[in-house]
């Protein structure tokens, strides 16, 4: 959650694209994360839905407990499939259901955590031509996440926190 409250801060509220996000939450987590980014975020941060349109302007978190999935038809889905990597919501879900729906138009970031969830999903974005960005390790509060990516796929950027905002920020227009 650190890494978020560095990173929204850098989106403007005219931003021009759609921001979905999965943390590795405890099941039956509460709705004070939501909150909690609003305070601080331009855009408007809010729970994915089952079926709802992908908006540019919106910040996305995958609800606790599901998997979060791009359709094609540019709408969420949700699932309650076993976890991957330990986690639902899984990363690589995200990424692997993304990377099939926008494929060279999709940017994906990796940040801190503790397992080697969204190594396997980058993989495939970057095979499908997108961008992947992976912080770089020594500036992560856990650096087992970053590092597991690196091992599987070459990013085009390895950034800090703060560089990974301004690249956001600057990149979208």
């Amino acid at each position: 959650m650190k890494a978020l409250t560095i990173l929204l801060p850098y989106l403007p509220e005219n931003y021009p694209l759609s921001v979905i996000v999965v943390l590795h939450l405890h099941p039956r987590q509460n709705r004070y994360f939501l909150e909690h980014y609003n305070q601080f975020c331009a855009l408007n941060v809010k729970e994915a839905d089952e079926k709802e349109n992908i908006q540019a302007g919106y910040v996305y978190f995958a609800p606790p407990n599901y998997h979060l999935l791009v359709e094609s038809n540019k709408t969420f889905s949700l699932s309650t499939d076993e976890k991957v990597n330990y986690s639902r919501p899984s990363i690589d879900v995200l990424f692997e259901s993304a990377a099939a729906v926008y494929g060279p138009r999709l940017a994906a970031i990796l940040l801190t955590g503790a397992n080697n969830d969204g190594a396997e999903g980058l993989r495939l974005i970057k095979e499908k031509g997108g961008l992947v960005i992976v912080q770089d390790p020594q500036s992560a509060d856990s650096a087992y996440m970053p590092e597991a990516a690196l091992r599987v796929v070459k990013p085009d950027l390895v950034l800090g926190l703060a560089e990974i905002g301004r690249w956001l920020a600057e990149s979208a227009h």
